[in-house]
């Protein structure tokens, strides 16, 4: 039985996938991450570039269980805070270098 997710899931992975390859991370990494397999995210990756738009990426309803749903937000958010840490030591090397 094949699984089927939200237009909402597949969006916010494509976006995740798009951040992180900015920052060198393998998108098979992310789909990983997400519990989903590299092939099923580069796909959704390219239909999403081919639209140019989410809701004609991705049309209709899936459903996702409430854990893959938890686990994406909290992977959503791992990234967010890893990006901010990022910058906060690279402007505390920053500062750090202007006192010298």
């Amino acid at each position: 039985m094949a699984r089927e997710y939200t237009a909402e899931f597949k969006l916010e992975a494509v976006k995740l996938a798009n951040e992180q390859r900015k920052v060198g991370q393998p998108v098979a990494k992310v789909a990983r991450d997400l519990g989903i397999r590299d092939s099923v995210l580069g796909k959704w990756m390219k239909k999403y570039n081919e639209k140019k738009s989410a809701a004609n990426a991705f049309p209709g309803k899936g459903n996702v269980a409430p854990y893959d749903k938890e686990r994406f937000d909290l992977q959503k958010e791992l990234a967010k805070v890893t990006r901010e840490r990022d910058i906060l030591k690279k402007a505390l090397g920053y500062f750090a270098s202007q006192k010298e």
